[in-house]
C-alpha cells in the first residue's frame, strides 16, 4: 500500500528524533517507504523546517554516496531561557532545604518531564563537539547522565564510590572531597570507558567540586579527555572550587536557614549560550 506523504513525514520526524546524531541515509527512508528518493528529499525538507521552527534541532545533509541525514538536538536561546526557568520555579520552595544548605533534588530527578528538560538542555550545549561518552558518579547522577546520553546518542559510565565484583577489574582514585575536606575513593570498571574518549562529564550538585575533581583524575588513567563539565545546581561555595571550568544549569543563590527560603536562580548555561 502507498504510504501518504503526511504519514511518511511524520514517520521520519519521529525516527530521526529516536536517533540523534545517527547518520540516515536516503536509501533507507526510500526502501522503507517503498519511494523514490527525490521524494524523499523533499519530505526531509518539510521536517528540517519543522524541526527548525519548533527550535527542536538541526536537520544536517551530509552528500554524497555514503552521505544522509543527521538530526542534532538544539534549542534556540529563547527556548533554553525558558527551560532554565521552568527548573528555577520548580526549586525554589522553602521544603527542599536540607541541613548543610543543600537542596533536594530526589524527586526532581525522578520527574520523566524535568529529566528530559535536563537532557535537552545539556545536549544542546554540546552538539557541535565529539562526545563518546558521558560519565557520572552514582547515585543522583544517574538519571541526568542518562537523560543527556540519549539527546547525544552515546554511552554512560557510572562511577562508583565502592567497588562491586560484578564490575569485574576496576581503575580507582583518590580525591579530597571539596566540602568535606577529606580523601576518597571512586572506581571505574575497565570495561565502561574505551581508551582515548571524549569524555563529558555530569553531576547533580556542585559545591567544592571535589567530585568533578575525582572524575577527571579517572578520566586520564583510561588516557582520555574530558570535553565538558555540566551539572545540574550549584551553591555558593567560601573557597576556591577544585574545577573552574564548567556550565551550571542552575544556582542556588541563597539559602537562609532560619526563614527556610531558598532562591534559586539560572547559572553560568545560560551566560554563555
Amino acid at each position: 500500500m502507498k504510504i501518504k506523504r503526511s504519514e511518511r513525514v511524520i514517520d521520519m520526524a519521529q525516527h530521526l528524533m529516536e536517533h540523534p546524531h545517527e547518520l540516515v541515509s536516503l536509501s533507507y527512508f526510500s526502501e522503507r517507504y517503498e519511494s523514490a528518493k527525490s521524494s524523499i528529499s523533499e519530505d526531509l525538507g518539510i521536517v528540517k523546517k519543522t524541526f527548525q521552527d519548533r527550535g527542536l534541532g538541526d536537520l544536517q545533509t551530509i552528500a554524497g554516496a555514503a552521505g544522509g541525514v543527521k538530526f542534532i538536538p538544539r534549542l534556540t536561546e529563547e527556548t533554553a531561557e525558558q527551560l532554565v526557568q521552568e527548573l528555577c520555579e520548580a526549586l525554589n520552595a522553602s521544603e527542599r532545604l536540607l541541613p548543610g544548605g543543600y537542596v533536594y533534588l530526589s524527586d526532581f530527578l525522578g520527574n520523566p518531564s524535568v529529566l528530559r528538560k535536563v537532557g535537552r538542555l545539556i545536549a544542546s550545549k554540546y552538539a557541535d563537539k565529539k562526545v563518546d561518552a558521558v560519565m557520572t558518579v552514582a547515585t543522583k547522577g544517574v538519571p541526568i547522565a542518562q537523560a543527556a546520553s540519549y539527546y547525544l546518542n552515546v554511552p554512560f559510565v557510572i562511577v562508583r564510590r565502592d567497588t562491586k565484583i560484578t564490575e569485574g577489574a576496576t581503575v580507582s582514585v583518590n580525591y579530597a572531597s571539596g566540602s568535606s575536606e577529606r580523601i576518597e575513593k571512586m572506581s571505574l570498571s575497565k570495561r565502561s570507558l574505551d581508551r582515548n574518549s571524549n569524555v563529558l562529564i555530569v553531576d547533580d550538585f556542585m559545591k567544592g567540586g571535589g567530585t568533578v575533581s575525582g572524575m577527571m583524575s579517572l578520566i586520564e588513567e583510561f588516557e582520555s579527555k574530558p570535553v565538558g563539565i555540566c551539572v545540574l545546581a550549584e551553591s555558593k561555595y567560601n573557597g576556591d572550587r577544585m574545577v573552574k571550568d564548567y556550565e551550571s544549569l542552575l544556582f542556588v543563590q541563597d539559602v537562609d536557614t532560619q526563614t527556610k527560603r531558598i532562591t534559586v536562580v539560572p547559572g553560568s548555561y545560560l551566560d554563555k549560550k
